[in-house]
């Protein structure tokens, strides 16, 4: 069964054009991975389907008793609300029962003689019983609990961000809809997380269309991948895996089809410069073919960003660690941690959200000071710190300056490039390079983080959680450069597919300070 038709959309920022003329079916049972380079419209066209953003032409139909539930990146949330009461907000019936059952039964609990009460009571547990609430709260408590969140009481305003995250998305679950759209499930989520949230995908009934950074993810969970480039819609009946097969047929396809097209225009051309004339009827539909042929516009290829930056020398001594422990309102979380770093060390930190992997890195950076034990630096060390937070970036500054605050030129194994080259690699033209930062993608602002980084030409990269909002495209390409790169790397991530790409070593945190 169809569940949406999207037929012809079309969206424009200003005289950006994301998506032209763009069409796609969502059928029951389909569960749909949306990729595509930063910038590309990923996000816009996951809201234009969910019904929260608008579009410029075409037209969307939906099945009319079709429910869609939808997770954006950055939820908006009810501070007032408890974490219940949050779940249950797209299901206003149950919430009314929910909390006026909570309510009778605080009263009853001070006044337990009191008839009317206990009638109230009977009658709100047998309406419940007929709406399927306990059923619901039930479940709804099972995911949260699976997703971290144990407190079903607290006010959503006293929550961290990433606690507000799982919290929204236990909401877009736990509501039963025929189409669930999620973007970036995966972003701030452990590793256990992941894989209890891959394993409830692959059972949940109903329609599923998301964007992710996770490869291991999109393979494990999605039988069909759409991929967003250069403003068209491109539909893979696979998961990822062979979506890469099948891509690169594509691609061969266009480029020898495109050759043919070059071919056929030149012969055309050198008949059109001998003095072709339409004096009948097939001279002047070739003369029409040359002009068609000259307006066709070739295949734009797929542009690579090419990190070849060069690290500044690093001596004998690196970072030594010795007995570093750290603690927060009294919890340690790290405790008697020693290392050395090697001069070619690839480190994956993995561990639960909240276990110190962030703090570590903090600490090595400088960011924040030890309780306990010593951080030593060497003389020629010159650390990239990659955070999640993008603290350093100033938005009022155009994308240009901002890169330029940190080098005019870098040194590369191709010369010295300049800031606007190094930005033109990063997929930044030079129409966009006096853009304001604040213009940007979340993920674009995020891929100018890292060039950023890159162009101090550090010798020793420190990268926390640096998959989240980063494309896939973004992502291999500095795979490829950490297989070059000439100096340490230390990475936290809960990204499965990135961590066995990078990492020779891994560090475990327990959760309750020990390494």
């Amino acid at each position: 069964m169809n569940i949406l038709s999207a037929e012809k959309i079309t969206k424009t920022y200003g005289e950006k054009v994301l998506f032209s003329e763009i069409s796609l079916g969502i059928n029951e049972g389909e569960k749909i991975g949306l990729i595509g380079v930063n910038g590309t419209g990923k996000s816009t066209l996951l809201k234009i389907i969910a019904g929260v953003e608008t579009y410029d032409t075409g037209k969307i139909i939906k099945a009319s008793d079709a429910e869609i539930a939808y997770l954006p990146q950055n939820p908006d949330f009810d501070d007032d609300l408890t974490v219940l009461q949050y779940i249950f907000k797209g299901n206003s019936p149950v919430m009314k029962l929910l909390q006026e059952y909570e309510h009778v039964v605080q009263e009853y609990e001070r006044n337990p003689r009191d008839g009317r009460l206990e009638k109230r009571l009977l009658s709100l547990t047998q309406s419940m019983d007929a709406m399927g609430a306990w059923t619901l709260e039930s479940d709804a408590k099972t995911v949260l609990t699976k997703l971290g969140i144990t407190n079903f009481n607290d006010k959503v305003n006293t929550l961290s961000g990433g606690q507000k995250k799982r919290v929204a998305m236990a909401g877009a679950l736990i509501n039963p809809a025929d189409l669930l759209i999620l973007d970036e499930p995966t972003n701030h989520i452990d590793n256990d997380t992941v894989d209890w949230l891959e394993k409830y995908l692959n059972t949940r009934k109903g329609a599923l269309l998301m964007v992710t950074h996770d490869r291991y993810f999109l393979d494990r969970v999605c039988n069909r991948i759409l991929e967003l480039y250069n403003g068209k819609l491109y539909s893979y009946q696979a998961n990822y895996s062979k979506y890469l097969e099948m891509k690169a047929e594509r691609e061969e396809l266009e480029i020898s089809a495109e050759r043919k097209r070059q071919n056929l225009y030149r012969k055309e051309l050198e008949w059109i410069r001998r003095g072709a004339k339409a004096r009948s009827t097939k001279q002047k539909a070739r003369i029409e073919r040359f002009e068609k042929l000259k307006e066709q516009q070739s295949p734009i290829s797929h542009q690579d960003i090419e990190i070849k930056t060069l690290s500044s020398r690093l001596g004998k001594k690196t970072i030594e660690l010795e007995h570093v422990g750290k603690s927060f309102d009294g919890r340690e979380i790290i405790k008697d941690f020693s290392y050395i770093v090697l001069r070619d060390d690839r480190v994956g930190i993995i561990g639960p959200n909240g276990s110190g992997k962030s703090t570590l890195l903090k600490m090595i950076a400088g960011w924040l000071e030890t309780d306990k034990g010593s951080i030593s630096i060497g003389d020629t060390v010159k650390i990239g710190f990659f955070s999640q937070e993008n603290d350093e970036l100033d938005e009022n500054l155009r994308v240009i300056e901002y890169i330029k605050n940190e080098a005019e030129y870098i040194a590369t194994s191709e010369g010295n490039l300049s800031a606007s080259q190094m930005l033109e690699k990063f997929l930044f033209p030079p129409s966009v390079q006096w853009t304001p930062i604040s213009k940007l993608s979340g993920g674009e602002k995020r891929r100018l983080y890292l060039l950023r980084i890159l162009m101090g030409a550090p010798n020793i990269l420190l990268l926390d959680e640096p998959t989240n909002d980063l494309d896939i495209q973004t992502l291999t390409i500095l795979e490829s450069y950490l297989d070059e790169f000439d100096g340490a790397v230390i990475v936290v991530s809960h990204d499965r597919y990135f961590l066995d790409r990078v990492a020779e070593k891994i560090f475990e945190f327990d959760g309750r300070g020990n390494v």
